[in-house]
């Protein structure tokens, strides 16, 4: 199996499971929007499969964007195991796995308890501690013998005895999250605005390494995708599940607005498609 064979099963299962016609307009478009009608056409005309005739509503399509993304990355990252190697878990938002089952963020659980119990300082800003990813990827810890599977590294000294990657150095090792990555069907401002915040979170309040943070989405209009992919400093990329389509429905659509922010988010490497996701998670 290959990436791009991965990646045409991802729009497949997406086809099938999610996306669809809502009064004649595919389901990831905003009714409302002209511009947003014409390029989710053009983009689910160019993903060539049949489309979900009963696509989900609510919550519910977001869910499913996110397992089905998970199991994509999931599947690449296996043919890419020979780069990154180790132990790796992949989990989805239904499993309720949050930030504080991970070696960074195990303080926060003891700080969420004593919120709960001062209710009070919940209300302050920055307050809510603990959240849920959509995707969360992490690398569980590696035992001694792992370790010196080839020779002895860590000799007889009492040497790293802190680093949370030695399975040894704690009585209840945790996995180190590796990535957090928020999965959007759709950009709305106040969509856009709940992803910074998570990833801020996630920034400010780890004891480590910061993890890779990314957004998956399908939104079809380059100025709503930049509401979420300009500027630095807070999430790495966003990823368009299906960007070279998008790039040939915006040429297609004759809207140079549309194509100028489009070409600025891509040669400013804010932008790039989902089968790039994978290399940039193991580099």
């Amino acid at each position: 199996m290959s990436i791009n064979k991965l990646r045409k099963a991802y729009h497949k299962e997406i086809c099938k499971r999610i996306l669809g016609l809502r009064s004649g307009v595919p389901n990831v478009a905003d009714s409302s929007s002209k511009t947003s009608r014409i390029l989710a056409v053009g983009l689910t005309k160019r993903l060539g499969f049949p489309l979900c005739t009963s696509p989900p509503v609510g919550q519910t399509v977001g869910t499913v964007f996110g397992a089905i993304t998970m199991e994509f990355l999931n599947k690449a990252f296996q043919l890419l195991l020979h780069i990154r190697p180790g132990k790796w878990i992949f989990s989805a938002s239904q499993a309720s796995v949050g930030i504080a089952a991970f070696d960074q963020y195990e303080h926060l659980a003891a700080l969420d308890s004593a919120l709960k119990v001062h209710k009070d300082l919940a209300a302050a800003p920055g307050g809510d501690y603990i959240i849920t990813p959509d995707i969360v990827i992490g690398r569980k810890p590696l035992s001694d013998s792992e370790i010196n599977l080839n020779k002895n590294i860590l000799g007889k000294d009492p040497v790293s005895k802190l680093t949370p990657l030695r399975e040894t150095n704690y009585e209840t090792p945790k996995p180190i999250l590796h990535a957090s990555i928020s999965c959007k069907w759709t950009i709305r401002s106040d969509r856009s605005q709940n992803t910074r915040t998570e990833a801020l979170n996630l920034i400010r309040n780890r004891k480590g390494k910061t993890p890779h943070i990314a957004c998956v989405t399908a939104e079809p209009m380059p100025t709503r995708l930049a509401s979420l992919a300009m500027g630095t400093g807070d999430i790495d990329c966003v990823y368009h599940m299906a960007l070279p389509e998008l790039t040939s429905s915006v040429a297609e659509s004759g809207n140079e607005d549309q194509e100028d922010m489009l070409d600025t988010l891509v040669a400013g490497k804010r932008l790039r498609d989902i089968s790039d996701l994978p290399f940039d998670l193991v580099s």
